[in-house]
């Protein structure tokens, strides 16, 4: 699509009031406005987002799903598609041409996706993950160059920090980055790189502090790296339990040069910012971990309301109903939970305590629901002609990537007792 088709599909959004407004926290003449405070209404601007991106999952997403996940292929046309709707890349600054839409509303945008199919959802959302240190530390230079550039065409981006020996332990990367001159001579290893393969650049987290004692927070440097640059040597796409059509790999990184130009605030300022980016990505992660959550939960109450054993339908069995109502509630409160999350942070507040329990609380409750769905189905549930077993295959990777469920929870406890020690 060109640039001038982009710049007319974004004024078509814009009269059409979807552009979102500011995030900023509200005014005192804001605030006496109807439904302002504490409400559960979205704004119409916020519902026509919601319904975009409901068609679009209903009518292009689940159709293609079962057919990606069978093939593992990465689903351009449906990236390609989600691009021209304006239903991916929606932080973007609006200098920079994009939408500069705030978390809730690509929350809401990504739970809806996320109810067609996860590995579609993911490789859309790991572009909002690549870019969050862009839009939270990048320059206005890097900003319009690596920014502006996903705003003329459906280009892709990743977040490379994960490496083979140091997952959750980001503080443990070995990857280095050497200063000669005025550049930086990269070297290491990174894996389970979402959109890896897919990349026209990647936020890059690496050692530039050669002392082994140096604390994380002055140890790592961010950078930029155009995917396209000599030395980056992506491997092989990893053929995983679920969400198939994601396109996750390995990458090495053998003396790739980046100019000094291409670092984030400088030397030092990596970790800080590697780990900034989660308080607003963590929240759309739990959101499509919820998208998925409903979708088993309509998909196994539509099943209990057609399937009869015993002379009456499975849902007026009381074990059956029980079961369905005990995910409708998980998926309602894990739904409160990401809307809380990405709502503080929205009002510019800190938001790390929301950003864990809705992660994580999320994640395990797509585990549970999927997996309930699958014994509402029985034997039919364990077979791949019904949706319910990817479902529960999709699901898991909630409770690793981004954090695991048991980081998450390190970090609530950490964030809990220090409100004692305030």
């Amino acid at each position: 699509m060109s640039a001038l088709r982009v710049t007319r599909a974004l004024q078509h959004i814009a009269k059409q009031g979807l552009r979102a407004k500011s995030t900023a926290p509200q005014t005192a003449s804001s605030a006496s406005a109807p439904h302002s405070g504490f409400n559960f209404e979205l704004s119409e601007q916020q519902k026509e987002f919601q319904a975009t991106a409901r068609k679009f999952a209903r009518e292009e997403v689940i159709p293609a799903a079962a057919q990606y996940d069978r093939t593992g292929e990465y689903p351009v046309p449906l990236i390609k598609r989600a691009w021209e709707l304006g239903l991916m890349n929606g932080h973007i600054p609006e200098h920079c041409g994009g939408l500069n839409l705030g978390i809730f509303d690509t929350c809401l945008i990504t739970e809806e996706i996320a109810y067609g199919c996860t590995g579609i959802q993911t490789a859309i959302e790991a572009n909002s993950l690549g870019q969050m240190p862009v839009i939270l530390a990048g320059n206005e230079a890097q900003q319009k160059k690596y920014l502006g550039r996903m705003t003329e065409e459906p280009l892709m981006c990743a977040y490379c920090v994960t490496e083979p020996g140091a997952g959750s332990d980001v503080a443990g990367i070995k990857t280095r980055a050497e200063k000669k001159g005025n550049e930086y001579i990269i070297n290491g290893q990174k894996m389970w790189i979402t959109n890896g393969g897919k990349a026209n650049w990647y936020f890059l987290l690496a050692r530039t502090n050669p002392d082994p004692k140096a604390p994380a927070g002055k140890a790592f440097t961010g950078f930029i790296v155009d995917a396209d640059a000599p030395g980056v040597q992506p491997g092989r796409k990893e053929m995983n339990m679920g969400q198939r059509c994601s396109d996750t790999r390995g990458i090495v990184f053998e003396d790739v040069r980046v100019p000094a130009e291409n670092v984030l605030i400088g030397e030092g300022s990596g970790f800080k910012i590697a780990m900034g980016a989660f308080d607003k990505t963590r929240p759309p992660v739990a959101a499509g971990a919820v998208g998925l959550a409903q979708r088993a939960l309509d998909e196994a109450t539509k099943y209990s309301m057609e399937r009869k054993t015993f002379g009456k339908v499975l849902a007026e069995h009381q074990a059956v109903s029980f079961m369905l109502a005990e995910m409708a509630m998980k998926v309602e409160l894990a739904r409160l939970a990401y809307q809380r999350a990405a709502w503080e942070v929205d009002s510019g507040r800190r938001n790390t305590y929301y950003a864990s329990i809705a992660k994580a609380f999320a994640g395990d409750i797509a585990n549970q629901v999927a997996s309930d769905a699958v014994q509402i189905f029985g034997g039919n549930g364990f077979n791949s002609d019904y949706p319910v077993e990817k479902l529960m295959r999709d699901a898991k990777i909630y409770q690793i990537y981004e954090g695991t469920a048991q980081i998450q929870r390190l970090i609530i406890a950490r964030e809990h007792f220090n409100k004692y020690n305030e």
